[in-house]
């Protein structure tokens, strides 16, 4: 009993639909189900996991992956004879959805999604190694900036460099409709080495209307199993999925993925002024980790979709 009381109790609401979406997905695997019934009892490493429902670790890293998203288990190292290994365990003791939750805010506006594809810079600094692909195809040979430059680049659905930066123009006139209480921004990435090394930081800086709000380090660039999104076309034997970042950014700071990184605010940033705000993405070939970067959009990797903005808006 003490056990159970010690877990989370994960309540659902509509307010956040990725969330509760992560969830349903989480839940809705006969597999997976059982893999919760066998962490209820014990702790158990991804390989054990993987032995006692006769899995391949790639599908049972996905599984897993997908479990710990939803915030049903937790993943941690432990040493091991043969190295590190990751330990998986029960994270929530009930979930449960509050459909009526939303409609507390009576008059409150729906959230605006501004969807920005990855290919739709307006300023770039690109230097090889590098690379862009639409869904379908290279745009120019591998390791030439010329793609980068090419009228087809709007199409682009993956791009990496070794350093150099990508600049975008959001649109602002979602913050000028209502009462804004938070904007967010979400993306795949992850470092850019020689085919893939999953151990090969990177530091990657965000900055907005020109300010620095951020440097964070990607762990890797990162391979070894097929990203969920990827056109059958793409090598196994390169980049395959990212890190999934979310920066937010309201009246008390900025923070990225849940951590505040800036005392920078909306006004400060000036996101509502004119008719829209730079946000960039940017590897500094004078940082301590010049690991590069991979970007990705709605077609590769582990996420469908590309840089997604989102504007929340406070009660009427």
């Amino acid at each position: 009993m003490d056990e159970i009381r010690s877990k989370e109790a994960i309540v659902l609401d509509l307010k956040d639909i990725r969330k509760a979406a992560l969830m349903g997905k989480a839940i809705s695997s006969e597999i997976r189900l059982e893999i919760l019934k066998c962490l209820v009892t014990k702790a158990m490493t991804i390989s054990e996991l993987a032995s006692a429902f006769y899995l391949p670790m790639s599908s049972m890293c996905l599984h897993i992956k997908t479990l710990k998203e939803a915030g049903l288990i937790t993943v941690s190292p432990r040493p091991g004879i043969h190295g590190s290994q990751k330990l998986c365990g029960i994270n929530a003791a009930s979930i449960s959805l509050d459909v009526f939750a939303h409609t507390s805010g009576q008059n409150r506006k729906p959230p605006a999604l501004i969807n920005m594809p990855v290919g739709h810079y307006s300023n770039c600094e690109i230097h090889p190694p590098c690379g862009i692909v639409t869904a379908n195809q290279y745009l120019s040979q591998e390791d030439s900036p010329h793609g980068f430059y090419s009228t087809s680049r709007t199409d682009a659905a993956l791009l990496w460099f070794s350093w150099g930066f990508l600049e975008y123009q959001f649109p602002n006139s979602a913050l000028q409709q209502g009462k804004v209480s938070q904007v967010e921004f979400s993306f795949e990435v992850c470092s850019e080495a020689p085919g893939y090394n999953n151990n090969w930081p990177s530091d990657i800086t965000i900055a907005i209307n020109g300010r620095h709000i951020t440097t964070f380090i990607t762990k890797g660039d990162y391979g070894g199993r097929k990203g969920i999104y990827n056109p059958s076309w793409w090598s196994d034997s390169v980049t395959q999925f990212g890190e999934y970042k979310k920066l937010l950014i309201n009246d008390k700071g900025c923070f990225l993925d849940n951590v505040r990184v800036s005392d920078e605010t909306m006004e400060s940033l000036g996101l509502a002024e004119g008719y829209y705000f730079t946000f960039m993405l940017k590897v500094d070939k004078d940082s301590e980790h010049v690991g590069g970067m991979n970007l990705f959009g709605s077609r590769f990797g582990d996420y469908a979709q590309d840089i997604v903005m989102s504007v929340e808006y406070e009660g009427g």
